[in-house]
């Protein structure tokens, strides 16, 4: 008789839906009038259910399917429904659940409510709450009147918002919505909330736009209720598999009290950038089909000064000081032996007034012909041209065309122990002048060009030895550069022996006289590797010493040591020492320190340098700097991290930094403490600086936010000193 009824419910599933069979087993099954009941153990199957419950009865009239007891549905494997009672329409995809209660198994957020309804992929909620925590006392929740869910694009919105910390309401919203998962969609980003003794409160408010897949569009108002308000943005576009770029712009204005204050320079700070980048720019745009490799890179920018950078974050250890911003472009074509190149270079001086006297490159056009071979591969020669037009609207104009051609001859001896190479180099430089101003030295400003040609031999040689637990290579090297001949016309002629002093660099007839000097003299490199037997580098020693020949030199240049040693898998040695034989003195020392095991992270840095140029000037010749971090994952939980930097010379603490982490699947929770310089500009356009104090509390709620160091939900700013 049950496997009569099972029969027959089977039958009735099949002829109500056509080719998408229903299956349903049951311990006990009976039927009466238009209705079946099963008990005992129900399973439904039906194409994406799954469903499991203690009792079931299917109305064959209405078409209906209710279950009782510990009701189990399980959706497309990605949703999991619990209730005590639900009401289906399998050929509607239409049910109710009460009371209701779903995880969705991609996010692991849960939603629970007095019920809930659903038809197709819409889900409606009433009275209930949602959290990503465990269920049993969870640590954050937000309750609702009323919400909706749509499973497809795994969207929800709640209605009459409360948001708890535990049982302890912290705000309340009329509409709150965001996304169980990571698909670009338009919406509000997590806000960042602060405040600052000198600042005031701080908020900002992302607005993210995301209509089509090939764009987006970011805006970012913010309030700093004692300083000003401002906006930032950031449009993102891909149009083609090879290139994707991105505009970004802003402004702020500062409150007339907090510009007096601290006598900024600029009360508006406002700016521009765009990057774009094509890796295949010449088929793409002009229909071709080159088998060379074509690029375009854009990276070009404005601002009326650097405040511009540092209000668009309220992380204090991203704030930077810059004197100058550089645009540029860059496109090439590229085959196997040849390169073609052009540059534009702008610069932009934040601390002028005007620009109009700043040296520009617009733009350098590039040839090279890459290294070819004569003679069985003994002789290498290549081919390189660059020439640069220095523009600028109010001042002397160039254009500065360079060539280089290197010619080499190389051999191997003594069954190739020995590698030995001789070099020829020629080098060229034009100089072409225009719109000389009347402060310059115009008669000195005349066309012409510099040729000379030198010579470099290098010997060298490399051994390689196994033995049982490591492996030795060990390498000799000696270069000497020889001078040539030089031959100068017209500007070369008249300012070289001026401009080829170091001192003279800044004189006005000098600005363009960028001719290296080649000196008569000779280098020794020493290195030598262990490896283990893995390969693992163990240790890399290098020793290098100059030797000059020109008179007036000091004969032997500074010692260079450096020396890497990985002491075991997690601990590290790095040291650069150079040493001044003249004065009988270390110039540089830079030691480093690291370990990396058990879960600690640990970096010590000491630098020493001895300025002998300041020293014969009477001035203070030392630098002397402590720079140190420390990180421990006490677990998968816990991280402790430290940093300290420190001025020894000038007895002055840069940085110092302490504070933890602590982590869960649901939320974080973090603070730290910082002091830290921060930089402004003043009203005379010189960089400047104020010591500040800061205690960060970091909270991120996931998955309605994710860890960003920008995204803190609270800044408190101790008082600042200057």
């Amino acid at each position: 008789m049950r496997r009569f009824f099972l029969l027959l419910l089977l039958v009735c599933s099949v002829a109500l839906f056509g080719s998408n069979k229903v299956e349903v087993y049951a311990a006990k099954m009976n039927s009466k009038d238009d209705k079946v009941y099963a008990r005992g153990g129900v399973t439904v199957i039906y194409v994406d259910y799954y469903v499991n419950a203690k009792k079931a009865i299917y109305d064959r009239k209405t078409q209906e399917l209710e279950l009782f007891g510990n009701v189990r549905i399980n959706y497309n494997g990605k949703h999991k429904v619990i209730g005590d009672y639900a009401r289906m329409n399998l050929a509607n995809k239409e049910h109710f659940v009460k009371p209701f209660y779903m995880l969705n198994t991609t996010s692991e957020v849960w939603m629970s409510g007095e019920s809930g309804h659903s038809k197709g992929d819409d889900l409606d909620v009433d009275t209930g709450m949602v959290s990503g925590c465990n269920p049993v006392d969870p640590l954050w929740k937000i309750k609702f009147t009323s919400s909706d869910y749509d499973r497809k694009t795994m969207w929800l919105n709640a209605y009459n918002a409360r948001f708890y910390l535990y049982d302890i309401p912290l705000f309340y919203t009329p509409y709150f919505g965001y996304s169980l998962d990571k698909t670009r969609r338009t919406g509000l980003l997590p806000p960042s909330i602060g405040y600052s003794s000198s600042e005031g409160f701080y908020y900002a408010q992302s607005l993210y736009i995301a209509e089509a897949n090939w764009w987006d569009l970011e805006l970012r108002p913010q309030i700093r209720t004692s300083r000003g308000s401002g906006l930032y943005g950031d449009f993102r576009f891909v149009d083609s598999p090879a290139s994707r770029g991105a505009f970004h712009f802003g402004g702020f204005k500062e409150q007339s009290a907090y510009f007096t204050r601290y006598q900024l320079r600029n009360q508006k700070h406002y700016g521009w950038s765009f990057e774009y980048t094509n890796s295949d720019v010449i088929n793409q745009w002009f229909g071709t089909n080159f088998d060379g490799q074509s690029g375009l890179y854009v990276d070009i920018a404005y601002m009326n000064d650097v405040d511009y950078i540092n209000l668009a974050t309220n992380n204090a250890l991203d704030q930077v000081t810059a004197n100058q911003v550089i645009s540029r472009i860059n496109a090439f074509y590229n085959t196997d032996s040849d390169y073609i190149g052009a540059y534009f270079k702008y610069y932009q001086d934040l601390q002028k007034d005007s620009n109009d006297e700043v040296l520009q490159q617009l733009p350098t056009l590039h040839y090279h012909h890459y290294i070819d071979t004569l003679l069985q591969e003994h002789i290498l020669y290549s081919l390189d041209i660059q020439s640069t037009n220095l523009t600028r609207s109010r001042g002397t104009n160039i254009v500065q065309t360079n060539m280089n051609v290197p010619i080499v001859w190389q051999t191997n001896l003594f069954d190739e122990y020995l590698n030995i190479s001789y070099k020829a180099n020629v080098y060229m430089q034009h100089s072409a002048f225009r719109n000389s101003p009347a402060s310059a030295p115009t008669d000195l400003l005349q066309d012409g060009y510099f040729l000379r040609n030198h010579h470099t031999f290098q010997a060298s040689t490399q051994l390689t030895k196994g033995y049982d637990n490591f492996i030795h290579v060990m390498g000799l090297g000696v270069t000497y550069n020889r001078r040539g001949t030089n031959h100068e016309t017209g500007y070369y002629a008249l300012v070289q022996d001026e401009c080829s002093l170091e001192e003279n660099k800044n004189k006005p007839e000098c600005e363009y006289y960028n001719i290296n000097r080649i000196l008569d003299e000779a280098s020794v490199d020493f290195t030598q590797y262990f490896y283990d037997t893995d390969a693992d580098e163990v240790l890399y020693h290098r020793l290098s010493q100059k030797i000059s020949y020109e008179t007036g030199q000091d004969r032997l240049g500074e010692l260079e040591n450096e020396l890497n040693w990985n002491v075991t898998s997690y601990i590290s040695y790095y040291n650069n020492t150079f040493y001044n034989h003249n004065y009988h003195r270390i110039t540089k020392l830079l030691d480093t320190v690291s370990l990396h095991r058990y879960g600690v992270s640990f970096n010590l840095s000491h630098l020493f340098k001895y300025d002998i140029a300041r020293a014969l000037s009477g001035d203070n010749p030392y630098t002397k700097y402590l720079t140190t971090s420390v990180g421990y994952d006490y677990n998968k939980h816990y991280n402790f991290s430290a940093a300290y930097n420190y001025d020894i010379e000038q007895h002055q603490r840069k940085m110092a930094s302490i504070g933890f982490m602590y982590k869960k699947r649901c939320w974080d929770f973090g603070i730290r403490y910082t002091e830290n310089n921060r930089p402004i500009l003043d009203a005379s356009g010189n960089p400047s600086s104020v010591y500040d104090r800061y205690i960060f509390i970091t909270i991120v709620l996931k998955p309605i936010m994710q860890p960003n160091s920008n995204h803190s939900l609270i800044e408190y700013k101790l008082p600042e000193s200057r």
